[in-house]
């Protein structure tokens, strides 16, 4: 998954923690780069109990990582409606064209 602001794409890690970040932007999960994390207009969701914005969402819910709050996600975003808006494609997107590629489909 590439970072939602820049398109960067994560490289094998060197041992330790990530230097990328996780956080719910719009209701879908997103990866920030390290240079995108300086920056301080991200537009990423806070948590309603302790404002933190420390989320993940997975399942249908978003959970603070920070408190431990539990929401359902109040919408799924359309992968498509994303592809279209020019933010990054999503995985499933650059798996289909890895796959067109491949098997020479136009």
């Amino acid at each position: 998954m590439p970072c939602y602001r820049c398109g960067a794409r994560q490289t094998d890690p060197v041992r330790g923690a990530s230097p990328w970040k996780r956080a719910v932007r719009r209701e879908t999960q997103v990866l920030i780069c390290p240079d995108c994390q300086r920056l301080h207009d991200l537009d990423l969701e806070a948590c309603g109990s302790c404002g933190s914005t420390t989320l993940i969402c997975r399942l249908g819910e978003v959970e603070c990582r920070s408190c431990g709050a539990v929401r359902t996600a109040r919408t799924l975003v359309d992968p498509e409606a994303l592809i279209g808006s020019g933010a990054p494609p999503g995985l499933s997107a650059e798996v289909e064209a890895a796959l067109n590629r491949v098997l020479g489909r136009a």
